[in-house]
């Protein structure tokens, strides 16, 4: 995953692991990250950029009803959300800096 893991990428990934089976809507994320627009949207684009998330549009049910687009994490979303954010907590917990890599189980 290329994306930076900002504070506000950060909770629209939290708010997508609560449940990611669940197709969420722009407002819907908006309320539940306490983002703007203004910052929800780029983010939503560079993640379906990365294909961790995917849209669609959703058929209005009722005419002159504004479609909705809904957003979910794909598989390797869920996989990448579930790592970078245990990452960093790994690091917040344990007042580590960088990048935290596997032992390669050889000798220095």
């Amino acid at each position: 995953m290329d994306l930076k893991i900002t504070p506000q990428v950060e909770r629209v990934l939290r708010v997508f692991l609560e449940d990611p089976a669940t197709p969420r809507y722009g407002y819907e994320l908006m309320k539940a990250a306490k983002l703007a627009s203004g910052t929800l949207y780029p983010i939503l684009a560079r993640l379906e950029d990365e294909q961790l998330v995917n849209s669609s549009w959703e058929t209005p049910s009722r005419e002159g009803q504004r479609p909705r687009r809904y957003y979910r994490l794909t598989g390797e979303g869920v996989q990448a959300a579930r790592q970078e954010l245990a990452q960093l907590s790994f690091v917040r917990s344990t007042g580590a800096t960088g990048a935290v890599r596997p032992a390669t189980g050889g000798s220095a």
